[in-house]
């Protein structure tokens, strides 16, 4: 690697040729403020914070000092950079008053405050909440027409962060810039609520949003009522994902398993039993491998897709119909869950379900979408009731006066509380694939598996192909996380290019552990940590030292076949555990109409 001279604040360095000021000025244990920049997403200097004095060899002498966007200019051999002159310094102060000149400043009630990279900058530079340049603003209706979030302009500071995340990261596109000049905001064609477009309910947007201007639905103050209700039993499931990244909420280091203070949290909320999804992941396991197995055999739609992520199989929906018939009739492991605990749950309890309440904490906002879904309440009332992210607990663990950090580590209640390693991996890309091997290999093979670890289907690539010889058979098989790869691997799959038997898909890029609904990071965090590996290494840590790692080795799911269910595929499975999907296509240009 090239390397040239710079200096940095006076302090001489050495930068790798081609990067940029904001970068090489990270070298120095500097870290220029930005409120647009996303590595390799929204590079495109338009909010300008990041603004800083350069100065570069013009023959034998440097010339002027001038300012440029740190996150798009590169650095030239002998120049010198000040990241903090009182003219940097005054010029960031104008942009913030300048953003603030239009912004909702309703901070106290938003619930990004204490978490808000604007509100940060403003604080770290003395801006006040009034300032010189207030005057005229456009007030935007607060957009709730889809069923995961909250689009409010009022507080948007059009930096396109979730423009580019959905175009690049997702390939979909369904929100930009509209109108110009002092009109210009944020919003779908035609300024359609979100609702009615193609939106797949993914909530990248929120995830990498600096402001409140995006958010979920939130739906704790449903969950309060439920569980101040006496006449309600009310459960809660866990996701995966959500264990390895809850405890960011209460200032624990990225990647840190808080599984037990999770419970001991859930319980102090007044939970009557606290389950976790992994069991329900084990669940659709049994159920998935079956189906595959049953596909290869008998002839069956090839690939199968699976269908543990909402996000995607929306997608699928609009974007791929003629690919829906490949999708997998499984329901996903949370309504799986709530489907179980509807009927064999509270059979054995002696409740009824329509007095059951399930709530489900996920790492997804397109859960929400989810539990509205058609054919998702296989008996007679909706499989779940309430869907919050993990954003959405952290929030009910705050306002309840709970003190995470200090809460003992408790164990989840059983029987639907019993997992295993392959259920736990869900979360992250890979780990449904993974998990239904090791359950499809035994069974196609009759022999125990000497290593359980599928490691090719593991790591954060975007997309991961494989093939494996199994009985004799060659299984093919491919791993997508974000929808802008899974695009291009649908494409090869319908062109006939590629020939897979068995396909993970998830939405968000990374799978679970990087979902909607997961804490959001700053944008300096985004930028310089492998979050979704972090994450990610929380599961596959707890699968490695887990007693049972096959999710036909869970003794809870074998009871439950053999006392309710009879085998994975009998027509009782189907009518609780499978579902079935609707041919969306793109939402229709309203010009037509």
């Amino acid at each position: 690697m090239d390397m040239i001279n710079i200096k940095v604040n006076g302090m001489p360095l050495e930068a790798p040729k081609g990067s940029t000021v904001l970068e090489a000025s990270r070298l120095a244990g500097v870290e220029i403020p930005t409120l647009c920049y996303l590595k390799e997403i929204n590079e495109i200097g338009a909010c300008r914070m990041c603004v800083t004095e350069v100065a570069e060899m013009r023959g034998p002498a440097l010339g002027p000092k001038r300012m440029v966007a740190a996150c798009v200019y590169p650095v030239s051999n002998g120049m010198e950079i000040y990241t903090n002159s009182p003219k940097v310094t005054a010029t960031r102060r104008q942009t913030l008053e300048l953003i603030l000149s239009t912004h909702d400043r309703k901070c106290l009630s938003c619930v990004r405050s204490g978490n808000c990279e604007l509100q940060k900058l403003c604080r770290d530079y003395k801006v006040e909440n009034e300032g010189r340049f207030d005057g005229a603003r456009v007030k935007y209706e607060i957009d709730d027409s889809a069923p995961h979030m909250i689009r409010d302009n009022n507080k948007c500071i059009l930096c396109r962060r979730c423009v580019a995340v959905c175009e690049k990261t997702q390939g979909i596109g369904v929100i930009g810039p509209n109108e110009r000049g002092f009109s210009s905001h944020i919003g779908s064609p035609f300024d359609l609520g979100l609702g009615d477009t193609s939106c797949v309910s993914c909530g990248q947007c929120i995830a990498v949003c600096p402001t409140g201007a995006l958010a979920e639905k939130d739906f704790t103050t449903d969950v309060f009522a439920a569980l101040a209700d006496p006449s309600k039993h009310v459960i809660v499931q866990t996701a995966p994902a959500v264990r390895a990244a809850l405890g960011e909420m209460f200032g624990l280091p990225i990647g840190t398993d808080v599984e037990g203070k999770m419970v001991a949290a859930l319980r102090r909320l007044g939970f009557d039993q606290v389950y976790d999804t992994n069991f329900s992941a084990d669940l659709t396991i049994m159920e998935e491998a079956n189906e595959l197995i049953e596909r290869i055999k008998n002839g069956g739609k090839l690939p199968l897709i699976t269908s543990c992520s909402p996000g995607w199989v929306k997608y699928c929906e609009h974007y791929f119909p003629g690919l829906v018939d490949n999708l997998s009739s499984c329901k996903s492991p949370q309504q799986m869950f709530g489907a179980i605990a509807k009927s064999y749950y509270a059979e054995k309890n002696g409740i009824d379900p329509a007095d059951i309440v399930v709530v489900s904490v996920m790492p997804c906002t397109a859960k929400k979408f989810e539990i509205g879904r058609p054919d998702q309440d296989a008996n007679g009332v909706p499989d779940v009731d309430i869907a919050i992210t993990t954003r959405e607990l952290g929030r009910m663990i705050e306002r309840a006066g709970i003190q995470f950090t200090s809460l003992p580590d408790e164990k989840f209640d059983e029987p639907l509380g019993i997992y295993t390693g392959a259920g736990v991996i869900f979360g992250a890309t890979g780990g449904v694939m993974e998990a239904a091997l090791r359950t499809a290999v035994e069974t196609l093979t009759g022999e125990e598996l000497p290593n359980v670890d599928f490691v090719d289907v593991r790591g954060t690539a975007g997309i991961k192909e494989k093939s494996y010889n199994v009985a004799g058979m060659d299984i093919k098989v491919a791993v997508a996380s974000g929808l802008a790869n899974a695009k291009k691997l649908l494409k090869s799959i319908e062109s006939g290019e590629a020939d897979y038997q068995f396909v993970e898909i998830m939405a968000c890029p990374g799978g679970c552990v990087n979902g909607g609904g997961q804490p959001q990071q700053p944008g300096y965090v985004r930028n310089t940590v492998d979050i979704r590996a972090k994450r990610a290494e929380v599961l596959y840590n707890i699968d490695r030292n887990a007693p049972i790692r096959k999710s036909h080795e869970n003794p809870a799911i074998k009871a439950l076949y053999a006392e309710y269910l009879g085998k994975p595929g009998s027509e009782k499975a189907h009518h609780l555990l499978h579902t079935t999907y609707v041919k969306r296509g793109i939402v229709d240009d309203p010009r037509k109409k």
